[in-house]
């Protein structure tokens, strides 16, 4: 039996496809070498953006028409749409699209040996049978890592109870769990001894972490030492962390990233607008002030670092000035990178709504503000780091040179360096010597030392 897989959206989707791919290996299958040639078709979605979910809808109908040619070939295979969409639209999505065959929510992974087993033993036949509902509650994957990869996520907690008006992750994910912290050493331990050389840690809320249990109890700073303990014996050399909401993150969180030189010096730290006001009307938690000087403590405590952030423009009530309140956020705070979009109204979400919608075309003139100031922020960032001696993982071949690396530096900076391709997964030193766009060209290529964690 076959299996082809597509993933859309975030880290953590990426993960919990890995620990999918794993149950269908556990039983035997392989994989397809592509989705019209599979017994198994399996779309992860996502539903953050509403330009996601037209994404995944656009694939399930290219995927029901695929099986009206293979049923006219006296052939079938199974569709199943899991993920966040799955979750949000439920039942609905099969009276939508009838070819469907198992519509798996991020509440009912569990059920997934049940449809291998039910989808392996109907071969050939025109439908596949029903299976039961998922046990209530999220349950985490022992192990999420992708066979061959020298980098992996780790999922530390799923959920979310921040609930900011414009997010459906908390009603699509459910509220914070955290995970066992012995399961995440257990996961870091089998990582690193089979050649991971880089973990993120993943959470749709990652630094809200809480764990108790068995009379003892771990916050996310406690988590961090742990992590780099696990890291340091395991042979994991870099650790990264994903994604940080501002309000969650205390001092000795800072603290604990700051003594240990496996966090990479790199943060991304969602600021998403610049104006009290439209923080309140998102229901971030946090005010601008209370972001920049976490900024400013951060920097503090580990200068070099680099952030990156997510901007949303355009929110419902936002006015010329509140925007010119986020222009000046960026301005004061100079990110390496930035997500940008509009807001885009989601159904069930407490935005969906509030009055006092932007014009269409006066969002898109402020995203190409942000964008523009953005490019100007990261290019003078990117140019003052030429000349710069720095251990980067290589990651790849370039795709438009086979005599040249890829790496990643930890502060998230991408470098083309000529070297070899058994350097692939292993870091090495290197002199960021001029720059293309924002990609280095580096020199001066060499193994790192062992035991470099940074």
């Amino acid at each position: 039996m076959t299996y082809h897989f597509e993933t859309y959206g975030c880290q953590m989707n990426s993960a919990e496809s890995s620990a999918l791919l794993l149950a269908c290996r556990e039983k035997g299958w392989t994989a397809a070498s592509d989705g019209g040639s599979a017994d198994l078709v399996l779309l992860n979605t996502c539903s953050v953006r509403g330009t996601a979910e037209k994404r995944a809808l656009g694939r399930i109908a290219l995927y029901a028409a695929e099986k009206k040619k293979r049923a006219a070939r006296g052939g079938n295979f199974a569709l199943v749409v899991a993920g966040c969409m799955a979750q949000r639209m439920g039942a609905k999505l099969r009276e939508r699209f009838p070819a469907v065959d198992y519509v798996m929510g991020t509440s009912a992974r569990s059920t997934f040996p049940l449809i291998l087993d039910a989808v392996g033993a109907s071969a050939g036949a025109a439908s596949f049978p029903e299976i039961g509902r998922a046990a209530a509650g999220f349950e985490f994957s022992p192990s999420h890592m992708e066979e061959g990869k020298f980098r992996s996520f780790v999922p530390v907690m799923h959920g979310c109870d921040s609930f900011c008006s414009y997010c459906i992750v908390p009603h699509v994910r459910g509220r914070e769990v955290s995970r066992d912290p012995r399961m995440i050493a257990e996961e870091i331990r089998l990582v690193g001894e089979r050649g991971v050389r880089e973990v993120t840690l993943l959470g749709q809320n990652v630094n809200a972490y809480r764990w108790s249990g068995g009379g003892e109890s771990l916050d996310f700073a406690g988590l961090l030492r742990m992590v780099a303990r696990e890291a340091r014996e395991s042979g994991v050399r870099w650790l990264r962390f994903l994604s940080a909401n501002p309000k969650d993150f205390s001092g000795e969180a800072i603290r604990a990233m700051a003594e240990s030189p496996a966090f990479c010096r790199h943060l991304h730290l969602c600021v998403q607008h610049g104006s009290d006001a439209i923080l309140r009307a998102m229901n971030r938690g946090y005010t601008r002030e209370g972001y920049l000087r976490l900024a400013r403590e951060i920097r503090e405590a580990m200068p070099g670092i680099s952030l990156s952030t997510d901007i949303l423009v355009g929110f419902p009530g936002e006015t010329e000035e509140d925007f010119e309140q986020a222009l000046s956020l960026m301005e004061e705070t100079r990110f390496l990178y930035a997500y940008t979009y509009h807001y885009n109204a989601i159904e069930g979400t407490a935005a969906h709504s509030l009055p006092g919608r932007v014009a269409e075309g006066v969002k898109r003139e402020r995203l190409a503000r942000v964008i523009a100031l953005q490019k100007k922020h990261t290019g003078e960032i990117l140019r003052s780091r030429v000349g710069a001696r720095e251990t980067a993982l290589v990651e790849g071949i370039s795709r438009k040179n086979a005599d040249e690396l890829i790496a990643r530096t930890e502060r998230d900076e991408m470098v083309v360096v000529p070297g070899p391709a058994s350097a692939i997964g292993s870091f090495a030193e290197l002199t960021l010597s001029s720059l293309r766009g924002n990609t280095f060209r580096a020199e001066g290529f060499s193994p790192a030392p062992k035991g470099t964690a940074g």
